[in-house]
């Protein structure tokens, strides 16, 4: 089940999360941030049979991620140099698993005890970790939004994730957490309190004295360790970030919940109305379906651009049907590619550098295609359609331009949120061409490129330097 609304608020405004979060910071003034996780994956998962099939749920994916590799790609992208994968359950399958991911400082550690509970298997870490001041403790199967862990990974105390606002069915499964002063002082799923954990910690290596002290009690889960650690040792509580989401799999409607939250993660804080309303409904979900094939990012940057290839083609020939219904199409497809690559963990440099040049051919490709038709077919004279190609081309380029340069220049941006809505992006303008195609009107798809774009960086250059330094 998801464990938190996503709300843009979270919990900032409270007074109860300000003296949280300030707590928070006055306890992670001590040692040097931990460098080394344990990722516990022993489990049977009898509860998700029905989608197992018997297997492990490590195994089960998300947007064409196992959940053993989006745990370890999460740690490795927050700066964790070494992770454990402790194993028991179905143990071969997942170190075949995890062998696959392929990654330096990944590796798999039976837990001979597992059976017992993954307190247990927690403790077959502890020849490896003794020696580390702190270490990263997290579960398989609970899945966490970009960002969700960050705070929580850079600790330099013990610590524990709550989520302060839970889903009502979470608060009522899982454990409850006592917070005085920013410190967690008590778990049970006895207490009253409204934050649980999240099953994500950072602890020091007496851990393991008290999960000995929780077994010879009759205890041998996680948070039978994790109480006794508390009682006597100081754990912080890191607060779920704003708008951040997690889920624990237990059940195949807690995995189709994660895999709309997934989905949903994949909007952009920079979409345009265009984008937000039309095109990511559609390609978050062409994503989700494809995902599971693990098709390169880059190939589908090329697919999109012979999208719009055809779409030029087809405007050049007078096709306006067909060429509206193609560059639209390739304006969805253009947002797939960078879906993929944030579902797998793929995401480069390289990749945005050529996903955006890439988009610049396309759209003079399309331009090219409108002038061509109106040239074609005697519109308005063949000067006045020059003049508007060459007008709509510049525009589409520096759109592009005058934002990276703004950035690379280091000068305050202009408000992107806002200018989003004259329609000067992407998204829009191919939706602009779209419609102007499928209706007959090569002409005002032209006009409307110039007058969003020209208008668009105008706006864009006024506010920047409203807010520039006059020396």
């Amino acid at each position: 089940m998801l464990a938190r609304p996503e709300r843009g608020s979270g919990v900032g405004g409270t007074d109860e999360a300000s003296r949280l979060r300030d707590g928070f910071a006055e306890s992670t003034l001590g040692l040097a941030r931990s460098r080394r996780a344990v990722v516990l994956a022993a489990g049977r998962s009898e509860r998700m049979r029905a989608l197992t099939a018997g297997g492990s749920k490590a195994h089960l994916h998300l947007g064409g991620v196992s959940l053993i590799e989006r745990a370890v790609g999460r740690l490795l992208t927050v700066g964790i140099e070494d992770v454990i994968v402790v194993v028991g359950a179905r143990s071969t399958s997942v170190e075949r698993l995890v062998q696959r991911i392929a990654r330096r400082g990944v590796r798999t550690l039976f837990a001979d005890r597992w059976m017992e509970g993954n307190g247990a298997s927690l403790a077959a870490a502890e020849r490896e970790l003794v020696d580390d001041p702190l270490f990263v403790v997290m579960v398989a199967d609970h899945v966490f939004s970009d960002g969700a862990t960050d705070q929580l990974v850079a600790a330099s105390r013990p610590s524990v994730l709550v989520d302060e606002h839970p889903d009502p069915v979470i608060w009522s499964e899982g454990t409850r957490v006592r917070i005085e002063d920013g410190r967690a002082l008590e778990f049970s799923k006895e207490l009253s309190e409204l934050p649980v954990d999240c099953g994500a910690f950072v602890l020091s290596p007496a851990i393991f004295e008290a999960q000995r002290r929780a077994a010879a009690e009759g205890d041998a889960s996680l948070s039978g360790a994790i109480c006794r650690f508390a009682a006597l040792h100081p754990i912080a509580a890191v607060p779920l970030p704003p708008g951040a989401w997690w889920h624990d799999l237990d059940t195949p409607v807690d995995v189709r919940a994660a895999r709309r939250s997934v989905r949903r993660s994949l909007r952009k804080p920079a979409d345009g109305p265009v984008s937000r309303f039309l095109n990511r409904p559609i390609s978050t979900r062409m994503s989700m379906a494809i995902s599971r094939f693990r098709p390169s990012p880059g190939a589908i940057s090329v697919i999109a651009l012979l999208l719009c290839a055809i779409g030029s083609s087809s405007l050049a020939l007078g096709k306006g049907i067909a060429g509206g219904i193609f560059v639209q199409l390739g304006s969805v497809v253009d947002g797939v590619d960078g879906e993929i690559a944030r579902l797998q963990y793929r995401t480069s440099a390289w990749g945005a550098l050529m996903d955006g040049m890439l988009d610049r051919i396309g759209d003079a490709m399309v331009v090219a295609g409108l002038a061509i038709w109106v040239v074609h077919d005697g519109m308005i004279g063949d000067v006045w359609a020059i003049g508007l190609a060459v007008g709509a081309l510049t525009g589409s380029l520096l759109s592009m331009a005058t934002k990276d340069r703004i950035r690379a220049l280091g000068m305050r941006e202009a408000p992107e949120d806002r200018l989003r809505l004259l329609l000067g992006g992407r998204d829009a303008r191919l939706l602009l061409v779209a419609i102007a195609a499928v209706a007959g009107r090569p002409v005002w798809g032209l006009v409307a490129i110039v007058v969003t774009t020209t208008v668009t960086l105008i706006a864009r250059l006024v506010a920047v330097a409203r807010s520039a330094d006059p020396t």
